[in-house]
């Protein structure tokens, strides 16, 4: 009698195991082949003001976190005629960067250089780390362009080409044959992420200086967007290397704020705070498109959590929601969490 007892016991135990484990799985997903999928379709993590140095040492620091956007504070030298990097000082460099010549410079040598030396230090990390990326590269403008002096859109682009050259995924690249980069992105043209190894995505936003200036009447957004859509008619495109992006949370189609219509179609990447998209704003519409979304200080959303060192659950747990609420990039401070700045989840 005990014989067959013990083999109906044995055999139920491996059936209520085997449905055990079954139930892990499906409470447990295995992680998301978010390389193969397209870059419109996953969430990424970023470093707001990536340059400084009391987060960093040097920039090749910041990207060691692995971080999928590192933020840099441009200013205008006309004098000079080269962009300074710094948070708040338009007279000279404060920042991380240094001016390297080769992958073994990029952590040593004096900091505070200028911004085409951070686009070195970001190359020619990239040449030891090619199948990192894509990296996005947020550039605000502190106090716009000044084209009237010799520094507007065709020279930063001039500047980023002579740095970055072919690592950059450029406008033209998602346009192809489209008609405009709002056509583009609806056909969901962008690449797989891992096409993207290796590569750079830039855009600017306009600056808290220019926004505070009564006499700016032709901000950053508007200025570089113009300047694409004539690129494109004159069969120039190519050229660019920025996207030019549309800044703050607002519900609807922010770009409805354009007078000028016509280059409404040329922004398909937008920045915003947190905290305002996921307070009543639909931000479905940004993925239903395949534009590109920032969300700012992601640790503003309730319950608020530490400006920059929360816990690694707390700060993943974050990520988490807002790319549930379909950012394509989730920005923060939190330096010290290279498990959560690394993190590429699926989008939506």
């Amino acid at each position: 009698m005990s014989g067959p007892w013990l083999r109906r016991l044995a055999s139920g135990a491996a059936v209520v195991g085997a449905a055990a484990l079954a139930l892990a799985a499906a409470i447990v997903p295995a992680a998301a082949d978010t390389g193969s999928a397209k870059l419109s379709a996953t969430t990424g993590v970023g470093v707001h003001n990536t340059y400084n140095q009391a987060a960093y040492p040097r920039l090749a620091n910041a990207l060691d976190s692995g971080t999928s956007l590192i933020e840099l504070d441009t200013w205008t030298d006309v004098f000079g005629d080269y962009w300074k990097v710094s948070h708040d000082n338009p007279f000279g460099n404060g920042n991380n960067c240094v001016n390297a010549a080769q992958p073994s410079d990029i952590y040593t040598g004096s900091a505070n250089k200028d911004l085409g030396s951070c686009l070195d230090d970001v190359k020619y990390w990239l040449a030891s780390h090619t199948t990192t990326g894509p990296l996005t590269i947020k550039i605000e403008l502190k106090q716009g362009f000044e084209a009237n002096s010799g520094m507007g859109p065709a020279q930063l682009d001039a500047l980023i080409n002579s740095h970055l050259g072919s690592l950059v995924y450029r406008p033209a690249d998602l346009l192809g044959s489209f008609p405009n980069l709002d056509a583009a992105a609806k056909a969901n043209a962008w690449p797989a992420r891992s096409a993207l190894a290796g590569k750079v995505i830039v855009y600017v936003i306009p600056g808290t200086v220019e926004l505070g200036n009564p006499f700016d009447t032709l901000h950053t957004d508007v200025e570089y967007g113009t300047y694409l859509k004539n690129l494109a008619a004159a069969g120039k495109v190519s050229q660019a290397t920025i996207f030019p992006t549309v800044l703050g949370a607002v519900a609807g189609d922010p770009r409805t704020q354009y007078s000028d219509t016509s280059i409404r179609p040329w922004f398909v990447v937008f920045d915003g705070d947190a905290a305002t998209y996921v307070n009543g704003i639909d931000t479905s519409w940004y993925d239903t498109n395949h534009y590109l979304l920032t969300m700012t200080d992601a640790q503003n959303v309730a319950p608020t959590l530490s400006d920059t060192a929360p816990s690694q659950a707390d700060a993943q747990a974050r990520v988490a929601l807002l790319a549930s609420k379909h950012a394509s990039i989730v920005s923060n401070d939190w330096t010290g969490l290279p498990a959560v700045l690394s993190e590429v989840l699926p989008r939506g």
